[in-house]
């Protein structure tokens, strides 16, 4: 089972510095999400969004945000760095939809063996010697 508090995310958004006022706008968009949360970041033209994976992805919100204008300015090292969140944050998801393995320690087999272990309408009061004889 996966805890939840892996599944809670803290991003920074880098922004270029044209056009101006973008992270100000970036910030008016943003803070009208559900399950989301932004504030200014400590870097100059940044935001630090924090969200879960349930709800959003990296990715998809540097997608959207491209898609309306923004710019956003990652150095090489940062777009790997990101690559590879995109890539983490695609197998968590995707983990999430995976029904749980059949193990020993399922509730089904739990109750199967509580129930062989009581009586029930299916028992045979023949001794097990009778049974057994051939």
């Amino acid at each position: 089972m996966i805890n939840p508090f892996e599944l809670q995310k803290e991003r920074l958004l880098v922004f270029s510095g044209d056009p101006p006022n973008q992270l100000f706008h970036a910030y008016l968009l943003l803070i009208g999400l559900e399950n989301f949360h932004v504030e200014i970041g400590s870097q100059p033209n940044s935001l630090l969004i924090r969200y879960s994976v349930q709800h959003y992805s990296l990715e998809a919100l540097e997608n959207a945000l491209t898609r309306e204008g923004f710019c956003l300015e990652y150095s090489l090292l940062d777009k790997i760095r990101n690559q590879l969140i995109h890539y983490c944050e695609d197998v968590q998801y995707h983990n999430l939809k995976t029904p749980e393995p059949r193990t020993k320690n399922n509730s089904q087999e739990i109750f199967v063996k509580a129930y062989d272990l009581h009586p029930h309408g299916n028992h045979d009061d023949t001794p097990k010697e009778l049974r057994e004889f051939k």
